[in-house]
């Protein structure tokens, strides 16, 4: 294989900055495999919690991040039909057409360094054929990552989760990443409101630009759940899509949701919090589900939701508000905490 080497930032310690630091390529690619050089990455909220260990402690430590990316092919093993080298790909979590092949083997200090299916923290990637979807040349590569993860589950979550419906009511409880495209599918479906619900008021201006009818701070307005029933005037919200994982905002919305509407939970509480609900309404027909994703096909859904970005349907430059390099991911990931981002960030490796 032509690589050999490449700088990478590694998850070594849960709660603890990631280490950047050269990691080993495999002499070969094995079946299935394919060698990308990555261009941009994004930061997913799904790395944040990987890093904060949200769902507990993590058995495969030290190991690479990342799982929304675009890139170059390079090189790929036996067996790959579906992508040649110098093709532009999306770098996706979700399992796609093609073959899946056993993660790669990279070494660091010596010792294995644990990778799955897909990682996008590292200058190149060696990546399983069905996380790869191509896409044109001219469409921008720093826009690209998008589709890896924030924008097909956004809009997977109003298309296949909610089956969202002309003129519904949506609530979307969390307006980063994930919900500024869930947002954006609703505006696509003519829902009306689309109510944001975020902490950050930067947040809930982005959300305006992208379709938000209406905005609430829950942190400034302790009532918010009152100024929802009168933005509805009094009735319940067809859809409340829950992007917090918090279990006191999970209960709140479903006593939002009206009788027979579906309260859709795309974030993860932490491991061990739960939350209560009355399930008597369950019975005459409202709804609770978790989200995987969107519940999509990223090798169906990217090349449609890539056209309507193209056409102009789909907001996706306002999207990403900050741009850095390698070694600033770990400031990049405490300004996602903390809120100073208002939308998605991307590492760029290869300026466009």
């Amino acid at each position: 294989m032509q690589i050999k080497t490449m700088q990478a930032a590694i998850l070594v310690e849960q709660k603890q900055p990631l280490v950047i630091d050269e990691v080993q390529l495999p002499d070969r690619l094995e079946y299935g495999q394919v060698l990308v050089k990555v261009h941009y990455s994004g930061i997913c909220g799904s790395q944040i919690g990987e890093i904060s260990g949200v769902k507990g402690p993590d058995n495969y430590l030290p190991h690479l991040l990342g799982h929304e990316g675009s890139g170059v092919v390079l090189e790929f093993g036996e067996g790959v039909t579906s992508v040649q080298p110098g093709d532009h790909v999306v770098l996706h979590w979700k399992k796609g057409q093609g073959i899946e092949a056993r993660p790669p083997k990279y070494q660091w200090q010596g010792k294995q360094l644990n990778a799955g299916f897909i990682t996008t923290f590292n200058e190149y990637a060696i990546v399983s054929e069905n996380r790869l979807t191509t896409f044109s040349k001219e469409y921008p590569m720093r826009l690209a990552p998008l589709f890896g993860c924030a924008v097909t589950t956004g809009i997977g979550v109003v298309t296949n989760n909610a089956n969202l419906k002309l003129g519904e009511s949506l609530v979307v409880m969390g307006a980063g990443g994930v919900g500024l495209n869930v947002i954006q599918g609703a505006a696509l479906h003519n829902a009306y409101p689309i109510i944001a619900i975020d902490i950050f008021d930067n947040r809930l201006e982005l959300a305006k630009q992208v379709g938000a009818t209406h905005t609430i701070n829950s942190r400034s307005r302790k009532d918010w759940q009152k100024q929802v029933r009168n933005i509805l005037e009094n009735k319940g919200v067809d859809v409340f899509v829950d992007n917090t994982g918090d279990p006191e905002m999970i209960a709140e919305g479903w006593k939002l949701t009206q009788n027979k509407g579906r309260t859709i939970l795309v974030g993860v509480p932490v491991k061990g919090k739960k939350t209560q609900l009355y399930t008597l309404p369950l019975h005459f027909g409202k709804i609770i589900t978790g989200s995987h994703g969107g519940n999509g096909d990223p090798s169906e859904d990217i090349p449609r939701y890539m056209l309507l970005s193209k056409l102009g349907k789909l907001n996706l430059s306002n999207l990403i508000t900050e741009t850095y390099n390698l070694s600033e991911i770990n400031q990049a990931i405490e300004q996602i905490k903390n809120g100073s981002l208002s939308g998605r960030c991307v590492i760029e490796f290869v300026p466009e």
